[in-house]
């Protein structure tokens, strides 16, 4: 399974907004240069995150993203459920439809290895992700300095 970009910079955005402290938020210009992502991808990637309630951006001076309590308990397999969407790995039903599609026993393998996927993910919250190592490259990356 491969995630969609959109997905990887969210998990990046929220990990790195995971290892910020209260007094310290990150606006999203700062964290799209620190994920080496143009702005105008992760300004797309805040606001879909903001919509699910994980990220709290608040304007002018003293303003920035936080990410909120329930983004940083949630679930790593919550995350990747809700931005990728319910959409199967393969596109049985496309334009053409595949020939196989009523007989096909490929198809149900793969639901089953995309739901096992994301039972893997289940347990890990975003305060998981970012346990060392992680968490003191996020630091670096922001420029600050370790608690």
């Amino acid at each position: 399974m491969r995630l969609t970009k959109f997905t990887d910079l969210a998990l990046r955005a929220v990990m790195r907004l995971a290892v910020s402290g209260q007094d310290d938020s990150a606006t999203t210009r700062e964290v799209a240069e620190e994920m080496a992502v143009p702005y105008a991808h992760m300004a797309k990637v805040v606001t879909r995150l903001q919509h699910l309630g994980v990220v709290e951006a608040r304007r002018g001076r003293g303003g920035g993203l936080t990410l909120t309590g329930t983004g940083r308990q949630a679930s790593a397999g919550w995350l990747v459920r809700t931005l990728e969407g319910e959409e199967e790995v393969v596109a049985c039903e496309g334009d053409p439809p595949c020939p196989l599609r009523t007989a096909c026993r490929l198809r149900g393998a793969l639901r089953e290895a995309q739901e096992a996927f994301y039972r893997t993910l289940d347990p890990l919250t975003v305060a998981d992700l970012v346990e060392s190592p992680t968490g003191p490259v996020l630091v670096s990356l922001s420029g600050r300095r370790p608690d």
